[in-house]
C-alpha cells in the first residue's frame, strides 16, 4: 500500500506538522516534487507531495495558487519554514483549509531530501511487495491449473488471491463458475457490457463495485469478470491477467477434447447402426459408461445445427446415463427417453421416439422417421406409434409404396383449378385429426365447411369413400410413401 500523508507525518524523525486539510491525510503519495514555481502544474502527473519554501508566494492571492494545485491533483503540500518565510503564511493555511488540501509544515532542520528518501523507499517497498505478490499469485494459479481440477478451482483461487468476487461466463454471458456462489446475481447486469469487451478487456461498474472484464480465447469463447468495492491495484491486475490466460488455455483444451469426444460418439453411433452393436456398446461402456437396457427406446432430435449444438452441450453437462451422439444431421439418444425429450424442448428441437426395442438400427429408423415428421408438422414430440403406416411401408417396400401412392393421389395432384398440394395437405391434416372437422379446419386455418367441401372433392376425384376405415388407412399409407 502506498505511503500516505498521515503515515509520513507520523514519522518522528521528520518533525512534520499538519497545518491544514487533515481530512485528506489518507491520500497516497505517488512521488515528491520540490519546486518554487508559481505554477508548476505543467510538470505534475497527480498524486505528488509538492515541497516548496514559498519563494514566489505573495505575488498573487494564495487561493489562486492552491486552486491550481488542487486542479492538478496533488496529494498535498509540504512548506519549508524558516527559510523564505519564518512560518507558513496564514493566507496559505487559510486557503488550503478552505480547499481541503493537506498542508504540512516542514521545519528547517528537516531537509527536503529526507522526505524524498522516505517516500522513495516506501514506493520501492510497495513495488517490490507488488512484484512478490504477483509472482506468488501466478505460481498458485499455475499450480492449480496443472492439478487439472477444472476452471472452477481456478476461479475460486483467483477470488481468494485478489479478495474479490469472480465470474466465469460463456460466450453468451451465462455463468459457468462463480466465487462466491452469490456472485451469480451479478451476471445479468454484466451481459450488456460483454459485447464492448470484444476480444480485449474493459472496466465497468456493477452495483457500486469496480469490475474488470477480460475476454477469454481468441474467438470470444468466454469472459472472466472480477469485481470489488475497491479498485484493483497493479498486482491484482497482473494476477487476473494470468488467470485469464490459464482459463483461455483450459477452455481451448476442453473445446479440443470435446470435439474429439463428439467425433468418437459419432463413430460409435455409426457402429451401432451398421451391424456392430456389440462392439459399439462395449466401447461405449468403457469410455462413457454402460447404457441401461435392453430393451431401449431410441430418440432422434431434429432441427437446426445451432439447436443441435445446444442439445449436445446440455446432454454433456447434465449426465442422464444415456448414450448420445450427433449423427447424420441429427442427435441420436439411446435410452433416457424423458431426459432426451426435455433436452429437445429446451434446445428448440423436434423429437421422434421409437418403441422399446432390442434392435438399435430399427429403433433409429423409426425414431428418425418420427422426428422428421415432427419437424415437418412443427410438433415438439412424435412417437413412432403415432406415426401410423411406417411399419406397413417397410413391409411393402419403398418402390411399390411410391407406385401405390402415385396411383391413389395422382388425381389430386393433377386436378386443375386447385392450388398445388391443397387437397393433399387438407387430406393429411384431416386424417391426422382422426376425421375431426373442427380441429382439422382450425389447424389449416379454414372454415369447417371449406374442409368438408375439399374432402368431398377428394372422394369424387379418387372414387373412394372416406367414411370407410380401410380407405382412410390407404390414403394415410399413400401420403407417407410419396416423395
Amino acid at each position: 500500500m502506498a505511503l500516505t500523508l498521515r503515515g509520513l507525518a507520523a514519522r518522528p524523525s521528520l518533525g512534520l506538522r499538519v497545518r491544514a486539510g487533515a481530512a485528506g491525510l489518507d491520500r497516497g503519495i505517488a512521488w515528491v516534487h520540490p519546486t518554487e514555481l508559481a505554477d508548476p502544474t505543467a510538470f505534475l502527473d497527480g498524486g505528488e507531495l509538492l515541497l516548496t519554501t514559498g519563494l514566489t508566494l505573495g505575488a498573487e492571492p494564495a487561493a489562486d495558487y492552491v486552486d491550481r494545485l488542487v486542479a492538478a491533483g496533488v496529494a498535498g503540500v509540504g512548506f519549508g519554514s524558516g527559510l523564505s518565510h519564518d512560518e507558513v503564511p496564514p493566507a496559505l493555511v487559510a486557503a488550503a483549509g478552505e480547499a481541503g488540501l493537506p498542508l504540512l509544515e516542514v521545519p528547517r532542520r528537516t531537509p527536503f531530501i529526507a522526505i524524498t528518501k522516505a517516500v522513495s523507499a516506501a514506493v520501492a517497498a510497495d513495488e517490490y511487495a507488488a512484484v512478490v505478490r504477483t509472482g506468488r499469485g501466478q505460481q498458485e494459479l499455475t499450480r492449480t491449473a496443472l492439478a487439472r481440477r477444472g476452471p472452477g478451482a481456478l476461479v475460486r483461487k483467483l477470488a481468494r488471491l485478489v479478495d474479490a468476487w469472480v465470474l466465469l461466463l460463456d460466450g453468451s454471458g451465462a455463468v459457468r463458475e462463480a466465487a462466491p456462489a452469490a456472485a451469480r446475481s451479478r451476471a445479468g447486469a454484466l451481459r450488456g457490457e460483454l459485447r464492448q469487451a470484444g476480444s480485449g478487456s474493459l472496466v465497468t461498474t456493477v452495483g457500486g463495485d469496480e469490475v474488470l472484464v477480460q475476454a477469454l480465447g481468441s474467438r470470444g469463447r468466454g469472459f472472466l469478470a472480477v469485481g470489488s468495492p475497491h479498485r484493483l491495484d497493479s498486482a491484482d491486475r497482473h494476477v487476473v491477467t494470468t488467470a485469464a490466460s490459464l482459463l483461455s488455455l483450459a477452455l481451448e483444451r476442453d473445446r479440443a477434447r470435446g470435439e474429439s469426444l463428439r467425433g468418437l460418439r459419432s463413430g460409435l453411433a455409426g457402429l451401432l447402426l451398421g451391424g456392430q452393436a456389440g462392439l459399439a456398446l462395449e466401447t461405449i461402456g468403457t469410455v462413457f459408461g454402460a447404457v441401461a437396457g435392453p430393451p431401449w427406446t431410441v430418440t432422434v432430435l431434429a432441427g437446426t445445427a445451432r439447436a443441435r449444438a445446444v442439445a449436445v452441450e446440455l446432454l454433456e453437462t447434465e449426465p442422464t446415463g444415456a448414450f448420445f451422439a450427433e449423427y447424420d444431421g441429427a442427435v441420436l439418444v439411446l435410452g433416457a427417453e424423458r431426459d432426451a425429450v426435455r433436452v429437445a424442448e429446451t434446445a428448440g428441437l423436434h423429437a421422434g421416439v421409437s418403441p422399446s426395442t432390442t434392435d438399435v438400427a430399427a429403433g433409429y429408423r423409426q425414431a428418425r422417421a418420427a422426428a422428421e415428421a415432427a419437424l415437418a408438422e412443427r410438433r415438439p414430440v412424435l412417437r413412432f406409434a403415432e406415426h401410423a403406416g411406417g411399419g406397413l411401408l417397410e413391409l411393402v417396400g419403398p418402390d411399390r409404396a411410391r407406385a401405390f401412392a402415385d396411383a391413389l393421389l395422382g388425381p389430386l395432384r393433377d386436378h386443375a383449378g386447385t392450388g398445388r398440394g391443397e387437397l393433399e395437405d387438407s387430406l393429411r391434416c384431416w386424417l391426422e385429426h382422426n376425421g375431426h372437422w373442427d380441429r382439422a379446419a382450425a389447424r389449416l386455418g379454414v372454415h369447417r365447411h371449406t374442409l368438408r367441401n375439399r374432402m368431398a372433392k377428394v372422394a369424387r376425384l379418387t372414387g373412394r369413400d372416406l367414411d370407410r376405415p380401410g380407405t382412410r388407412a390407404e390414403f394415410w399409407l399413400a401420403l407417407h410413401a410419396g416423395p
